[in-house]
């Protein structure tokens, strides 16, 4: 069992089932393509595989019950399929936060509602965590979206620009990386580790504020890059 924010979470099954959505006529459909695929039939494909880097288009195409070529009408490759799993769980992630944060008041509530849906959704997907940690040239639209959405949170409530840009960086890498490393456990004890603790401290140090944290022994209050 798992608290955040007073709420009482179970995560004693890191990969829920994912939340069915009708999207048959999905905007990547055209003509001639088979009515029994959609989107989202695509991704709770994907989600029954044992881990996504090693899912073939074959195999998915085999889970979906049609042909390889029906498969390429929709994505043509593993790079397309990946553009189209991001699209399906960005969706889903944005559409599950409530109202957006009161103006000059904490995003902290509502980040703590994406933070959780990333954790439902791309655990959901076994290996989409540690894919989406690597570099990568795709997802750019997807991520974007997600980037808006928090920048947006962030400004919104009163921070600068350049501080919600720094803000964004801290959520996502540290959101991502967390997820990552449940995918694929580091040897760091015998206790598990709790994603309602992780959030809570995370978000208890955002937005990000001046002054950073310099390496020992350089000047006060310089900026300190990689």
């Amino acid at each position: 069992m798992e608290t955040n924010s007073g709420t009482t979470r179970e995560t004693t099954v890191l990969c829920p089932r994912l939340t069915a959505m009708t999207d048959v006529a999905g905007p990547r459909r055209g003509p001639g393509r088979p009515a029994q695929i959609s989107r989202d039939m695509i991704v709770e494909a994907v989600s029954s595989a044992q881990n996504l880097d090693t899912l073939t288009m074959r195999e998915l195409a085999a889970r979906l019950g049609v042909s390889h070529a029906a498969l390429y009408r929709w994505v043509k490759n593993r790079d397309e399929l990946f553009d189209l799993v991001s699209e399906v769980l960005v969706d889903r992630v944005l559409a599950t936060p409530g109202t957006a944060p009161a103006a000059g008041g904490p995003a902290t509530a509502w980040l703590a509602q994406v933070a959780w849906a990333m954790h439902d959704q791309f655990l959901a997907l076994p290996g989409y965590a540690t894919h989406l940690s690597r570099p990568h040239r795709h997802h750019a639209h997807s991520i974007s979206r997600l980037r808006g959405a928090v920048l947006q949170a962030f400004t919104g409530t009163g921070t600068s620009p350049e501080m919600a840009e720094q803000s964004w960086h801290i959520f996502i890498t540290c959101v991502i990386g967390w997820l990552a490393a449940t995918e694929s456990p580091l040897n760091l004890g015998p206790s598990q580790a709790r994603f309602d603790l992780f959030l809570g401290t995370l978000l208890r140090g955002l937005p990000a504020r001046e002054p950073g944290t310099g390496r020992p022994g350089s000047c006060p209050g310089r900026p300190v890059g990689r």
